[in-house]
């Protein structure tokens, strides 16, 4: 059952694979930092875009959007304890149909 566990986790993407199938999809004469500045370009964009307009909605992929938490009580298990917790903001991410189509 650990090996199930690992195997999944094994499957998760990072940076550096975001970058490296970046790289690889713009071509042999591409390199590593032109593709990090790619990806640092889009990422950088999708957070200016969130912070100005509170959402992005990129056709077939999907939705950025800022949504607000009212503030609320939550308990501490361990103790029992009743606790304030402040309001905040926080992104959701809307999957598009283009999305949800190759899943």
């Amino acid at each position: 059952m650990k090996e199930e566990k690992k195997k999944k986790k094994d499957k998760r993407w990072n940076r550096v694979d975001l970058v490296q199938h970046v790289q690889e999809g713009m071509g042999k004469q591409t390199t590593k930092a032109l593709a990090e500045t790619a990806v640092s370009a889009v990422l950088d964009g999708l957070m200016a875009g969130i912070r100005k307009a509170s959402a992005v909605q990129l056709i077939g992929f999907g939705t950025f959007k800022v949504v607000h938490r009212k503030a609320r009580v939550g308990v501490n298990p361990k103790t029992g304890e009743r606790l304030k917790i402040k309001a905040s903001k926080s992104v959701r991410f809307a999957p598009g149909k283009g999305l949800k189509e190759t899943l």
